[in-house]
């Protein structure tokens, strides 16, 4: 359908179609091609694996008359075609040509050449670079009148300084203006800013190498000061009660109630919401210190934290002078209360390899329980699953799960011995949690009851993030029917028997994330920022039992089937981290490659033969090896028995996982993507009923499972719903066709997968 509509059905006569643009450096390796495509005013039509018009094969399917429905509507799935503007392409040269200069290239030449095709009412178009030579900083000179300022850029740290030897760029240059100008601000100077500064550049006629002078001047005689000041903060007042839509100049204070506390004021209107303890924390802005722009921010953010308010607003105003002539400043925080309490409602529909479900959510949250914006959260959720199947002599048809969860969350760390100033520099949750989870699956019925202590903290930039659980336990409970049932359909497997006792758990743990992923800013309204390479590591890393251990050798306390026990019931040790690495490469604004690595291991010990089933790793699914579906793989070579115990015995103490795939937009909000996955589990111990799992190095290669496929993705910015076809290719397993990829076949390699959000 697409071949049968021509590219230039909807370009009008005597207008040509823009088919290619390419852009040509022919004197300069160092100037990529790739970099300069952004200078572009005008682009042809994107192109799905570098040669499919899928966009606008998919606009040219509608009719001209866009008085009916049909054709308004494909219209808007494609995209109309790029027709050749030369006022766009005399842009093109001069953006160009500029961005060239801005990088030293000062004696650069950008040249055009159109090849127009008469009979297809195409062009092509060529942008000829010739570069020259660049031009690179000689001495660097510093005109700072002012001693005080001049010795506070002599401070500055050598790798954000303009050095002999770099290139005369002009984006660098602002860098340093701007790093100059924030520095200073956060050392007092409150009326700077970096059009103060100035570069000179002297070039003598046919050299490339520049004398540089940074001319920092000081205010105009019409300014208020004749020198650049610094400016001490005199009073920090918190305004809690402030409309957003009121005249600040002409605010009315009467009948405030005022509150001193330490170093801050408080004036309350009606309510006294807040805590005074509350706001000072969140305050890095402090009386008798210097004026910081960077302390400003840090309270932006610490303030932005505290869930109860709605409007934060921090309005720094001149105060006079102090007795010895130093400018003053006084800092008024105008905050506006948000809503108290709020509950929502969530429905969502699943799919699990086939099986239908739906599942409903209540949540209840009170974001100032103790006046301290301290967060309460209430859920509850259902859901229920209907499941395909043989279930003769099993528990239940069906999948239905009730869980309920209680916990507070306060807005910094939560402990004893921590002063002040560090719960100011921490960007930190403090968390209590309690929880309880019933679960009827055809195999088993169990309960769940659980509690946490946990503490979160980031970077600014929130590209690095920290949790580190106290403590967390769980206390994992099967009625006796499951236990029965259980023992009736396998009675010598001792990995199901342990797998499904009551246990307890008693943890701690760390979890580790970092990215270079940036965050949209507000000065983006939202957009999601264009970056050429993005990577993420995740880590965890959780020990239990070791504490209950101690306490159990030193008690001394007797052993029950070889393992102690705590109120009647055996507790679990081990040890398990494992992590995980993505990285993705743009291919352009439209299209990218993903690789992604995972790697984990659990070992237990000393009170425990084997971790936790709810602790183990499973392999398959929709984020794993996606030509099997979820726990259908592994460990190892073993071989699904097709048996109701199949469940338990695929699973594993050590996991690999690898992935590459490549992503693209389509049209709308349709993406698509091509993938190839790679990985397993296997156990650390030679169990017998799960012949084939046990990891061996000097073999596991070999046992690498590996798939491929496409899939589909709406992306709905806010979510995205994906739906993906894997293949086997290379099946581990004993007594299967280990090559499938070479004699594919649908009912046996096929497996569909519909998820939400990306892989990885």
């Amino acid at each position: 359908m697409f071949a049968a509509c021509s590219s230039t059905r909807h370009v009008p006569q005597g207008q040509y179609l823009v088919d290619k643009v390419d852009i040509t450096v022919t004197d300069n390796a160092d100037i990529s091609e790739e970099q300069l495509v952004n200078y572009l005013r005008q682009t042809p039509n994107h192109k799905v694996l570098g040669f499919l018009k899928l966009q606008l094969a998919t606009y040219n399917m509608s009719g001209r008359d866009t008085t009916k429905w049909y054709n308004r509507w494909v219209r808007k799935l494609g995209r109309p075609p790029v027709i050749y503007d030369q006022e766009l392409t005399d842009a093109s040269v001069y953006q160009l040509h500029h961005a060239l200069i801005n990088k030293g290239y000062l004696d650069s030449e950008v040249t055009v050449d159109t090849v127009h095709t008469g009979k297809n009412r195409k062009v092509e178009v060529e942008y000829m670079i010739k570069a020259g030579l660049p031009h690179y900083i000689s001495t660097i000179d510093y005109n700072i009148p002012d001693s005080a300022i001049s010795a506070l850029v002599a401070q500055i740290p050598r790798r954000n300084r303009l050095t002999p030897g770099d290139l005369l760029d002009r984006n660098r240059l602002e860098e340093i203006r701007s790093g100059i100008s924030d520095m200073l601000r956060d050392h007092g100077y409150y009326a700077f800013s970096k059009d103060y500064i100035t570069f000179v550049a002297d070039t003598a006629e046919d050299a490339r190498d520049v004398n540089l002078t940074l001319n920092l001047r000081q205010p105009s005689a019409q300014s208020p000061d004749r020198r650049h000041l610094t400016y001490l903060v005199d009073k920090v007042v918190f305004v809690t009660d402030y409309n957003p839509g009121t005249d600040y100049g002409n605010y009315d204070f009467k009948g405030q109630d005022t509150v001193r506390y330490r170093d801050i004021t408080v004036l309350y209107g009606s309510d006294h919401y807040l805590r005074p303890q509350v706001l000072y924390e969140a305050s890095h802005i402090m009386p008798g210190r210097l004026f910081s722009q960077h302390e400003v921010d840090l309270t932006y953010e610490a303030l932005g934290r505290l869930g109860i308010l709605r409007y934060v607003n921090i309005d720094m105003r001149r105060a006079g002078t102090s007795p010895d002539g130093q400018p003053l400043l006084d800092a008024y925080v105008l905050l506006t209360r948000g809503k108290k309490q709020g509950v929502s409602l969530e429905l969502e529909g699943t799919n699990s390899e086939g099986d239908l479900g739906f599942g409903i959510g209540l949540t209840y949250q009170h974001r100032n329980l103790a006046h301290g914006a301290e967060l309460l959260s209430a859920k509850f959720r259902t859901s229920y699953e209907s499941l395909s199947g043989d279930f003769n002599g099993l528990i239940n048809n069906r999948y239905m799960e009730y869980a309920g969860e209680i916990g507070i969350t306060f807005p910094q760390f939560e402990a004893p011995f921590l002063s002040y100033d560090f719960k100011r520099r921490i960007k930190a949750t403090t968390e209590f949690s309690v929880s309880f989870n019933y679960q009827e699956r055809p195999e088993y019925t169990r309960i769940i009851a659980g509690a946490g202590w946990k503490y979160r903290w980031a970077n600014r930039q929130n590209t690095l993030r920290h949790r580190f659980d106290l403590v967390d336990v769980n206390y994992v409970y099967l009625p006796k029917s499951t236990i029965d049932f259980l023992n009736q359909i396998a009675p010598s497997n001792p990995l199901l028997r342990y797998s499904y006792e009551d246990h307890f758990i008693l943890r701690a743990g760390y979890s580790y994330y970092r990215t270079n992923k940036r965050q949209p800013s507000g000065n983006t309204l939202g957009r999601v920022l264009f970056q050429p390479s993005v990577f993420t590591i995740r880590a965890n890393f959780e020990p239990a039992g070791n504490l209950l251990y101690a306490i159990s050798c030193l008690t001394g306390q007797k052993r029950h089937d070889d393992a102690y026990r705590i109120f009647g019931i055996q507790y679990a040790q081990y040890v398990k981290a494992d992590a995980d690495y993505t990285f993705t490469k743009a291919l352009g604004p439209r299209s990218s490659v993903s690789f992604h690595a995972g790697l984990g291991i659990g070992v237990p010990y000393g009170n425990s033969r084997m971790l936790p089933f709810e602790k183990r790793f499973y392999a398959g699914g929709a984020n794993s090896v996606r030509g099997w579906g979820v726990r259908t793989l592994g460990p190892g070579r073993y071989a699904s028995r097709n048996s109701v115990t199949d469940f338990i015995n695929q699973c594993g103490d050590i996991r690999l996982d690898l992935s590459i795939e490549y992503r693209t937009k389509l049209f709308w909000i349709l993406e698509g993507a091509f993938f190839i996955d790679g990985g397993n589990i296997w156990t650390i111990h030679n169990y017998d009923n799960q012949p084939g799992g046990f990891f061996r190095f000097d073999s596991f290669y070999k046992e690498i499972a590996a798939s491929y496929g496409i899939g589909l993705r709406l992306d709905f910015t806010y979510f995205l719903l994906r739906l993906d076809l894997g293949m086997k290719a290379v099946n581990p397993a004993l007594d299967e066709y280990r090559w499938p990829i070479i004699r594919p076949r649908w009912g046996r390699d096929a497996t569909f997968h519909f998820s939400v959000g990306y892989p990885f």
